[in-house]
């Protein structure tokens, strides 16, 4: 059975971690898994939107802890470079996931931890379930960060927030997540797959390309100057406006209709 399944329904895109009875913990077959399910969707034409979720009663509990102390009985020399091969095929799911041209949500409940939380953060949405909690607990193990996690932890709630989530590894809750701005909103737990549908659904029923370029520009804008960040918009923007999607967009506003984008509006 896979680790991570993978499922298209509607132009939505769901991937699951499965693992659910080792807490979906990331060991090598689902580094591949994972790898796999990512380059996949980046590519499929089918899929508008993705959505990331954890079977069982987890999200992700963080690295199998279990392999890693197996390495244990490799020599430093040895483990250090084996290390660096498996993080390098871990990254290669986030970089798929941050540079692909259609939005990816996160739906996180139980733990979100170590690389399940670098995981969440490399998705554009997140809605976290009330009995969600969060810790990045590298250093708990004496490790230091991998997934993007120093990348994406600054940048999403500042230098020195980063620095105490980072350093101490404590856990925390969901409306804390919520209040830091790791996540979007907090639902029941019973309602997060509702709740991930339904946004996943407005996406999908959106003007893809305008949503691509908007997902691109946002993720370059920390990277640019304003000069630069303004040549892009106005290269973006001008490009969407020469796209099939904005003729439709404008006739459904004068029509006083709902827009009816890309293949749906082809076959309407």
């Amino acid at each position: 059975m896979t680790t991570v399944t993978y499922a298209v329904q509607d132009h939505i895109a769901t991937l699951t971690l499965n693992r659910p009875e080792a807490l979906n913990a990331l060991n090598l077959a689902m580094i591949d898994d994972l790898r796999a399910a990512a380059a996949r969707v980046a590519f499929d034409p089918t899929v508008r939107v993705v959505i990331l979720r954890g079977a069982g009663d987890h999200f992700m509990a963080g690295g199998d802890l279990k392999w890693f102390r197996e390495q244990l009985a490799l020599p430093p020399e040895a483990r250090q470079p084996r290390f660096e091969a498996i993080i390098a095929a871990v990254h290669a799911s986030i970089l798929s996931l941050k540079h692909m041209n259609k939005p990816v949500i996160a739906a996180v409940h139980g733990a979100v931890a170590g690389f399940g939380l670098s995981l969440m953060m490399a998705a554009d949405l997140a809605l976290a379930a009330e009995n969600a909690y969060f810790t990045l607990a590298y250093s708990n193990i004496a490790l230091s960060p991998d997934g993007g996690a120093t990348w994406s932890l600054p940048r999403q709630v500042g230098l020195k927030q980063a620095m105490e989530i980072a350093l101490f590894g404590d856990r925390f809750d969901a409306a804390r997540a919520c209040e830091l701005g790791l996540i979007n909103r907090v639902v029941p737990l019973a309602e997060l797959e509702a709740a991930a549908l339904d946004l996943a659904q407005r996406l999908a029923a959106g003007p893809t390309e305008a949503l691509a370029r908007t997902k691109a520009l946002l993720n370059q804008s920390l990277e640019t100057s304003l000069e630069s960040q303004l040549l892009a918009e106005q290269r973006s923007f001008a490009a969407c406006g020469a796209h099939a999607d904005f003729s439709e967009g404008l006739a459904a506003f004068f029509e006083k209709r709902k827009a009816r984008y890309g293949q749906d509006a082809a076959e309407g």
